[in-house]
């Protein structure tokens, strides 16, 4: 085994990668970039060193810099994480040249599954699946009939050249095919000037499935079953689990061994993941494209397995043959993996920067409130800066349990307690999915997040009994602040304090209660029942967590100016505990009408001006692009929504901007 290696990768993987050695007593040298001096992964690395700027282009991407740090540092091996130089076969092959172990496949590896027409080549030699299709021309429509009938219904009918949803028809039969060939060569001439067209299997229902496969360098390979990864965003996995609920022993069996047989075709000796996609129908898949590094949600096949696939891909690169043989492992449980991001979910899931005022993951091992089991895997922690320069991944959540839904409810109950102020992150959205029946059904596919959200993400309305448990925190925290307010007055307080006549306003929702106060507890009558809600909460702390009538919650807390702000899951409501004369005055304040903004252009999001596109005086039309700002390697085009007359520029290329910063102003 290895003295001592180097992490070329930052964050959370570097994270991860450092306990692993910790635990086997490998020694880690760790690369750094500006941004990441003051990072976690480097405060945890035996040794650190700096490699450049803040853009990955300056440090992460640059060879010979990471080949220097491990001269520097005396590695004997690098573990490149994931990104970056995870999958370039030239940094493999120079470290090959260098003497230098790669803790990863061989660069032959990389190279055959990093091309798509090269590996599915392969997966047809190695008798792996793979989507049915006609990729020469087709001239007539007899001909593309027969193609159709020979690939087998429903297909697909898609222009060469197409793109934007342009020149595509699914056909289910023949008379389909007659009647959208002609249609789609017809509209890819007029779009694109070109009229090729091709014809491929349409997966119905299609969803994301993945084998994670492990090989060594002496021929052995084994596959550490499946995890599903539908629930994407723009292409982007946002909730990950193993094992999958659509597959069945038999097709599971079947896809393990065609992922076995792909990595030994490419004598494959690392862990790596074989890609499928699978129809929700029928259990029919196809090869995607196999990913030649560790993969983000590997934890979940940790957590089922038992498996530390960073130890595996230590021991393989250091020479060791694999211990595991495909019979010693079993599927134990279930895993669910969230990605909490870095972004805006109200705002069209834009990057959300800035410095974590506040950062209390959930606590890892047995659940509080749940009854399976907790694992964080994150690279920050409170005060830490989330940089506009890499991806916005803050940590991953990871609950394991006996079944789905105790994985699931475990899920829950831990983003209950997980408490992130200062940015905003993703977390209100990804719960509201755990708690759709759909999900919970396992009736997913990768169009998911596109079918249940298509106007995007406002928030949820709260369940009844979400609003329960709003309305007791609110009465309880009110009766902490009153209770308090009694004795800083120098009135004497009872050991109990008893209000009948109070009323909780959620939002615009009027809920008259009864309360009984006692300190970390309360009795609230709401509509004639009793609830008790028991706590050790105190001011000043931002996540109120107890039981209510015995049952264990928890809601994030914010006291405001007027009342208090509650959270919980996808729902976030101002709460007020006022008498009823009070509560009456409240419903007749007329509504603030919202700000006339219609001649400013303000920055979506905090991040850096690439380009002004704009001058001053200028003419400007409705949807024009004014700006381009990039934040997490996203650029967004910042179109003007109404047509003006420039009147003033604020900012200019290469300029910093915040959240709702006022760019341009019109006339």
């Amino acid at each position: 085994m290895f003295s001592k290696i180097l992490i070329a990768n930052r964050g959370e993987i570097g994270v991860r990668v450092i306990k692993t050695c910790k635990r086997m007593g490998v020694k880690t040298a760790i690369v750094y970039s500006e941004a990441d001096a003051d990072s976690l992964a480097v405060e945890m690395a035996d040794e650190a060193v700096f490699i450049g700027g803040a853009p990955a282009s300056e440090s992460y991407l640059v060879q010979d810099k990471i080949i220097d740090a491990v001269r520097k540092t005396g590695a004997e091996a690098v573990h490149p994480g994931f990104g970056f130089l995870s999958e370039n076969p030239v940094f493999a092959r120079r470290l090959e040249e260098e003497k230098i172990t790669f803790i990863g496949p061989n660069p032959f590896a990389i190279e055959s599954m990093g091309d798509k027409i090269t590996s599915k080549e392969f997966a047809a030699k190695a008798g792996v699946s793979t989507v049915p299709g006609h990729m020469g021309l087709i001239e007539e429509t007899e001909e593309a009939v027969r193609i159709s009938g020979e690939i087998g219904y429903p297909v697909m009918i898609k222009a060469s050249a197409g793109g934007g949803g342009k020149g595509i028809r699914v056909a289910y039969d023949d008379a389909e095919v007659r009647e959208g060939f002609p249609a789609v060569k017809a509209e890819a001439k007029t779009a694109f000037g070109d009229d090729r067209v091709f014809i491929e299997k349409f997966i119905l229902s299609p969803r994301h499935v993945e084998i994670q496969v492990l090989g060594d360098k002496h021929g052995n390979a084994i596959h550490l079953f499946e995890r599903e990864c539908s629930i994407q965003r723009r292409n982007q996995k946002v909730i990950e689990e193993a094992p999958s609920p659509l597959l069945d022993e038999e097709t599971r069996m079947k896809m393990g061994a065609q992922a076995v047989a792909l990595a030994k075709a490419v004598n494959y000796d690392s862990a790596g993941t074989v890609e499928f996609v699978a129809s929700g129908v029928d259990k029919s898949f196809y090869f995607l494209e196999m990913n030649t590094r560790l993969q983000v949600e590997h934890p979940v096949t940790e957590m089922i397995t038992g498996v530390d696939l960073v130890e595996q891909m230590l021991r393989v690169a250091s020479g060791e043959k694999l211990a595991i043989a495909q019979d010693d492992l079993s599927i134990n449980g279930w895993a669910v993996e969230s990605r909490v991001y870095a972004e805006d979910p109200y705002r069209n899931f834009l990057p959300s920067i800035g410095r974590l005022k506040r950062y209390i993951p959930p606590v890892e091992g047995e659940a509080t409130g749940a009854p399976g089991v907790v694992r964080v895997d994150s690279g920050v922690r409170e005060g830490d800066e989330i940089s506009m320069f890499y991806d916005p991944m803050i940590s991953k959540l990871v609950t394991h349990g006996k079944t789905r839904d105790e994985a699931i409810d475990t899920q829950l109950a831990a983003m209950d307690r997980y408490h992130i102020e200062g940015i905003q992150d993703n977390m209100p959205f990804v719960t509201a999915v755990y708690e759709q029946e759909r999900f919970r059904s396992g009736d997913i596919t990768t169009a998911y997040i596109k079918d249940e959200f298509p106007d995007g993400f406002n928030g949820v309305e709260p369940t009844a009994e979400q609003t329960l448990i709003l309305t007791a925190s609110a009465a309880h925290v009110h009766g902490v602040y009153s209770a308090r307010a009694a004795l800083t007055s120098g009135r004497l307080s009872p050991p109990e304090t008893v209000r009948e006549d109070w009323v909780v306003i959620l939002d615009k929702s009027h809920y008259p209660i009864k309360l009984r106060f006692a300190e970390g507890r309360s009795e609230i009558e709401i509509e004639g029942k009793v609830h008790v809600l028991e706590t050790e909460w105190k001011p000043g702390t931002h996540l109120l967590e107890g039981t209510l009538d015995g049952k264990p919650f928890a809601v994030k807390f914010a006291d405001r100016t007027e009342g208090y702000l509650f959270r919980h899951r996808g729902v976030a409501l101002r709460a007020l505990v006022c008498t009823p004369r009070s509560a009456e005055l409240h419903a007749k304040l007329p509504e603030k009408e919202a700000a006339d903004l219609s001649k400013l252009i303000m920055s979506p999001m905090p991040g850096l001006v690439v380009s002004m596109d704009v001058e001053l005086g200028q003419e400007v039309k409705s949807g024009e692009a004014v700006c381009v700002v990039e934040a997490m390697k996203m650029q967004n085009i910042i179109r003007a929504e109404a047509d003006g007359v420039v009147k003033a520029i604020n900012v200019g290329a290469g300029d910093s901007v915040a959240a709702d910063e006022i760019m341009v102003e019109f006339e």
